[in-house]
């Protein structure tokens, strides 16, 4: 790889979070900062290969670490997967003479980095864009302590309504392969039951606990369901066959998890990254993810990023299974 890297380029991919206007700020300020030329790549991986690229300046990233979403857009770019998708993009960071990367995304834009680096020799260093936390190598992504307070504050305006009729309430939010966001928004609002994709669920062991606490006049019920075990949709349907006296109601509260503004929390991991992300670039550490382990800066190599998947404790499904009772 070059000795040096003088000109970047940062980009957003995959599924939007909050806090990846946050990441970006930092990167443009704090390679502005050590004189370097910093270009935002519309559009992820898309932009890079029909050449949408824009020079930043520090004016450029003003006024946005409170905003949702991304203003550098975010796609997802079937053309990427191919290796003459990827050449085209090289060519065009050529041309330019960008020659160091920071990808905002998850583990598929991980995978899409890495190999345009295999390819083509060029440094890419990984910020943990996802609501879902389902990336290893740090304790918290850019995005999900905002996903789960929208979470925990539409559950808790849900739980009202659900008091004032004595009724079951099935919650569906995000996480297609990783639970985390119903495993955190269901222990902080008390929820009776959460469903996760990292662990089967057992149909009979829910039914039972729900006619347990019918007999116990206990007719108030939260179930939170992450979007990839089964489907608040799905629950429901066999609650209401075999526990027909519930009042059962479903609520999918979809992509209100993605927008609004950061967290603090957000705000402040992303900075840290995307400062990070610069300085690894500056002092040549290349082709990692940084994460924030433990409160410390934390790098993980890019091919492991995309195959290590955050995995849920045990302890926290102890948790959720003695304070649900």
């Amino acid at each position: 790889m070059e000795n040096k890297v003088t000109k970047i380029g940062v980009l957003t991919s995959g599924g939007d979070a909050p806090g990846m206007n946050a990441a970006i700020r930092a990167v443009v300020r704090t390679g502005i900062y050590n004189g370097l030329e910093v270009f935002g790549i519309m559009r992820g991986y898309s932009g890079m290969i029909e050449n949408d690229i824009v020079p930043m300046h520090s004016r450029s990233v003003a006024n946005i670490i409170q905003r949702g979403g991304t203003i550098l857009k975010t796609a997802r770019c079937k053309e990427f997967f191919e290796h003459e998708g990827r050449k085209k993009a090289h060519a065009n960071l050529k041309k330019l003479g960008i020659n160091g990367l920071v990808i905002i995304g998850g583990d598929g834009s991980f995978r899409g980095a890495h190999k345009l680096s295999q390819e083509f020799d060029i440094p890419c260093i990984g910020l943990p864009g996802t609501i879902d936390k389902d990336i290893a190598g740090t304790d918290f992504t850019i995005g999900f302590d905002t996903a789960v307070n929208t979470a925990v504050e539409a559950i808790d305006k849900i739980r009202d309504t659900a008091d004032a009729h004595d009724r079951l309430f099935i919650i569906e939010v995000m996480g297609r392969d990783a639970g985390y966001i119903a495993l955190h928004s269901g222990i902080a609002t008390g929820a009776e039951n959460i469903l996760i994709p990292e662990r089967k669920t057992d149909i009979e062991e829910l039914v039972n606990g729900l006619l347990e606490k019918e007999r116990r006049k206990k007719l108030v019920n939260i179930i939170v369901v992450a979007e990839g075990d089964r489907g608040a949709e799905d629950v429901a349907a066999i609650i209401k066959e075999r526990v027909p006296s519930a009042d059962t109601r479903v609520c999918v509260l979809g992509h209100i998890q993605r927008g609004g503004a950061p967290s603090c929390m957000d705000r402040l991991i992303a900075s840290r990254m995307g400062y990070s992300a610069v300085e690894s670039l500056i002092e040549g550490r290349y082709n990692v993810m940084i994460g924030i382990v433990n409160n410390k800066m934390h790098y993980t190599p890019l091919e492991k990023a995309v195959k290590a998947k955050q995995k849920i404790s045990e302890d926290w499904l102890k948790i959720v299974k003695i304070l649900a009772s």
